[in-house]
């Protein structure tokens, strides 16, 4: 394994809204590393209700010490903050890392975005907006259409994030399936086939929708696995390393 990483904990990168709390994350520095470097924003878990920054510590030492200065947001959860609260945070977490590339030592044109399960969810949102212009983006068993009255194959109920239910038109805005554009970034999707929790379809139908649409884009299904597999650490050694692979290829 590469170098050691230093890590600046609870470093407030914006206000939530008009309330006036802190945002805060954690940033993991290569120290033997000369930059700019790239950049990756790191977004948790927790089916938007609750986790917090430090559920990928782990992640965030392994991919830093490969060169990466990697930043793990907070954002506000539901329901306490109802949608966009979530997606507006981690938005403006990445335009945060943009504005301090300099004290960073971020390269600002080689940023990407990863994410688990909710996290992940959010990272394809960002990833569907071409005005972010990000470099790669890796979703591990990402919730990918939120669906809007019945279950369609590899979709989780709406109201995991709309307590009223939300709409037709919520489903539209907030499913990165639906969403898949060939202006996505390259993009890889890691899955486990005994996922009880987001469907394994989920990652299999992003995938054929963003590879229609020309997108560079990785699948990998981990047999039997279930959701959050890589908390074990041999998984979790081994999901960084494919993430190492992914961001060197296109960052």
């Amino acid at each position: 394994m590469a170098g050691r990483v230093t890590i600046d904990e609870g470093v407030v990168y914006g206000q939530a809204g008009g309330d006036g709390r802190e945002l805060r994350c954690d940033v993991y520095r290569p120290e033997d590393h000369d930059g700019p470097l790239p950049g990756v924003l790191l977004i948790h878990g927790g089916g938007w209700r609750q986790g917090d920054r430090t559920q990928l510590r782990g992640y965030g030492v392994l991919i830093g010490r490969e060169g990466y200065v990697c930043v793990a947001p907070e954002y506000r959860l539901v329901p306490e903050s109802p949608w966009p609260a979530q997606i507006d945070d981690v938005r403006a977490a990445l335009q945060w890392m943009r504005d301090h590339a300099d004290q960073l030592g971020i390269d600002p044109t080689r940023i990407a975005v990863e994410g688990n399960s909710a996290g992940a969810h959010l990272a394809l949102l960002l990833a569907a907006d071409e005005s972010l212009q990000l470099g790669a983006c890796i979703a591990v068993y990402p919730p990918t259409h939120l669906v809007f009255g019945e279950h369609v194959d590899g979709s989780v109920p709406l109201i995991a994030i709309a307590d009223d239910g939300g709409s037709l038109e919520l489903e539209r805005e907030v499913s990165p399936l639906l969403l898949a554009s060939p202006s996505f970034p390259p993009t890889k999707l890691i899955h486990g086939s005994g996922d009880d929790v987001v469907p394994v379809a989920a990652s299999f139908r992003m995938y054929e929708a963003l590879h229609a649409h020309g997108v560079p884009v990785d699948l990998h299904i981990y047999a039997e696995q279930p959701h959050a597999f890589d908390a074990e650490p041999l998984y979790g050694r081994a999901t960084a390393r494919e993430m190492v692979h992914f961001l060197g290829r296109y960052l």
